[in-house]
Formats: structure tokens, C-alpha cells, sequence
């Protein structure tokens, strides 16, 4: 996805909006019952079955299933995979693992679309912070989606955020996007640049925002089965995604079950280890962004 000079940006209507929140609604059961069931010996086809079990219980159809020929309803990434790892009975999770699960539904034709990353078991501490660092980064973005901001403050907010939490490498070569009739539109929604830049964001427009660090180098490489795309020097990735309307009120974010309320504080440093996690955790008792050429002008 390049970041579009003249993007012409959909503006949905409240109507619309209420059917994205409930698309975002099923995205948000879909995680929480895959997270809850990444348990060391799960496969992650056996992960895939369950979200779509949730989605069909839903009435929701999948984003991803058939999309530009994707075969499954979530992507799972393990370790140094970043994104559009396909899951697979081959693929088994082992403890010690990280696991990124993205997950996109559709109701009456609008897109909702989030991911998490969790520790499989007990991950070492650097990978912990990591994951910190990147939710810490996606709410931070959040944030800034605000009416009469312009679109690189979110980019901005996310780098300047993930320098802050420990200098992690910013992936580029995958961004977020705009989401609504279509689950990927223009323009791209960078995870770095500079402030000030891009479309001034107004009421009803909606975004995908999904920063992607790594605790080695940025660079990325594609896999042979033309989706899973894995850190270049092998190092864990983290992954975290939500959908966001703008609103007069402020940012909604249409993936989270409060709306974000508990997490969109004006400065969310203090935020915990994923919020959706720890709510998983004590409950069990061609792509997200497609790929772009880092844009000069930012």
C-alpha cells in the first residue's frame, strides 16, 4: 500500500459505522477465544477452526478467506514470522513461543480487523517488553486519531512511542490502513514518519492501525508460500492491530469490546501487558497492510 498523494478517503455514515462496530464486536471474539486456546500441542489450524466456529455463531462472513486466494479465516505468525503466517496442522506451538493472531470479520458488507500477539507459556523477559512496547505503540496511535489531526501524527505517535519503550526496530516495508467497504483502502497508514503530514482525518473515516516491531533488524523477507513474511535475521516480531473510527467524541475503537475506553487515556504509558491478553488469560481459569515502499516525503 503506498501512501496515496490525493486519497480519496470513504466517510461512512452512523448506520455504517454501527455495522462496522459489530463486525469489530466478532473480531474481538474471534481473538479471545484463539488466545485462549494457544496452549503448547494446539495446532494452529486447530486455532484457525475455532475463530471461524466464533465467526459462523456470529453470522459473520471471513475478510480473509479467498482474499487474493488466502486460504484460512486468521493469520497465525509465530516467533520471526510478522504476519500471514498461514496456520497449519503442521505448525504446532511449543511453550516459550509468541503468537500473533489476526483476525478479520464482515457484516452487512463492512469490514471490522485487529490482531494480538500472546506469549505462549512463559516467554524470556526482552520478548515480554517487546509486546508491551508494540500495544503500547498501537494505543499510542490510536490516540492520535483524532478529527482535524492529519494522518502522519498517527504515524508519528507510534514511532515516537516504540523508540521510547526500547529502540525496537519498526517494520516498513507492511503498514496499516483504511478500512470500511472494502477491508483494505487508501491511503497507507505508516508506523513512522514525521507529524504534520498526509489527508486531515475527519469524522466517520475509519482506520486499521497495526504497528509491527521487532527486537532485531527491520527488514523483512517473503517466504515461498507468498504470504508469511518473517524477520530478515530470524529475531521475534510483535503484531497488534485495531480498527478506529473517528468521531466527534474522539476516537472509537470499533475491535475493542469497551470501545477503548479503558485503554485511550490521554497518556497511555501506564497501560499493562495487553489489556486483551490479561482478560484471555484469567478467562481460562494479498494482507493486513499490504506491502509499500518506505515513502521519502516522510
Amino acid at each position: 500500500m503506498r501512501l496515496s498523494r490525493i486519497p480519496s478517503i470513504e466517510i461512512k455514515t452512523p448506520g455504517q459505522l454501527a455495522l462496522m462496530r459489530e463486525a469489530g464486536l466478532v473480531v474481538a471474539r474471534m481473538l479471545r477465544a484463539t488466545a485462549a486456546s494457544a496452549e503448547p500441542g494446539i495446532s494452529t489450524a486447530e486455532l484457525d477452526a475455532i475463530a471461524e466456529r466464533e465467526m459462523k455463531m456470529a453470522g459473520a462472513r471471513s475478510s480473509f478467506k479467498g482474499y487474493h486466494g488466502y486460504p484460512a479465516t486468521i493469520c497465525t505468525s509465530v516467533n520471526d514470522e510478522i504476519v500471514h503466517g498461514i496456520p497449519s496442522e503442521r505448525v504446532r506451538l511449543a511453550a516459550g513461543d509468541v503468537l500473533s493472531i489476526d483476525a478479520g470479520a464482515i457484516v452487512g458488507g463492512w469490514h471490522g480487523d485487529a490482531a494480538i500477539t500472546v506469549p505462549v507459556g512463559a516467554v524470556p523477559a526482552q520478548v515480554t517488553a517487546l509486546l508491551r512496547a508494540c500495544e503500547l505503540a498501537t494505543w499510542h496511535g490510536l490516540a492520535a486519531a483524532v478529527a482535524g489531526r492529519r494522518l502522519t501524527d498517527i504515524s508519528h505517535a507510534i514511532q515516537s512511542s516504540s523508540l521510547a519503550g526500547g529502540g525496537y526496530g519498526v517494520v516498513r516495508e507492511y503498514t496499516g490502513h483504511f478500512i470500511g467497504s472494502a477491508m483494505h483502502m487508501d491511503p497507507a497508514v505508516p508506523n513512522y514518519g514525521r507529524p504534520g503530514r498526509g489527508p486531515v482525518l475527519a469524522d466517520g473515516m475509519a482506520l486499521a492501525i497495526e504497528p509491527m516491531l521487532v527486537l532485531g533488524d527491520p527488514h523483512t523477507r517473503l517466504l515461498e508460500d507468498d504470504w508469511t513474511v518473517v524477520t530478515a535475521d530470524g529475531s521475534p516480531a510483535a503484531h497488534f492491530e485495531h480498527t478506529v473510527a473517528i468521531t466527534a467524541d474522539g476516537p472509537w475503537v470499533l475491535t475493542a469490546e469497551d470501545g477503548g475506553r479503558a485503554d485511550l487515556p490521554s497518556s497511555p504509558r501506564t497501560l499493562s501487558l495487553t489489556s486483551a491478553v490479561g482478560s484471555i488469560r484469567s478467562a481460562r481459569g494479498r494482507h493486513d497492510g499490504r506491502r509499500s515502499e518506505p515513502d521519502p516525503r516522510l
